[in-house]
């Protein structure tokens, strides 16, 4: 398992009330990786927050920890 998908696990899960319904799907394509995140359906919101801004923070971490790797990533909420 990929240390950013462990990183995208470890945020949702402690963001949401269901943390057993986390699941991330991880699809690579080049050097571009996919993360793609569900949760329970009354835990959307709080991924998403007001205006975006968490599923957009969480964005921003993603991609700084994918340059790291050397790689592109980006995160879907599905």
């Amino acid at each position: 398992m990929s240390t950013m998908k462990e990183l995208v696990e470890y945020m949702a899960k402690s963001l949401v009330n269901h943390p057993d319904a986390v699941v991330v799907r991880e699809i690579e394509r080049g050097d571009a990786v996919t993360y793609r995140l569900s949760v329970a359906p009354d835990d959307m919101g709080r991924i998403i927050g007001k205006q975006g801004r968490v599923v957009n923070a969480m964005r921003v971490l993603l991609r700084v920890a994918a340059v790291k790797d050397g790689r592109r990533a980006t995160l879907e909420i599905v």
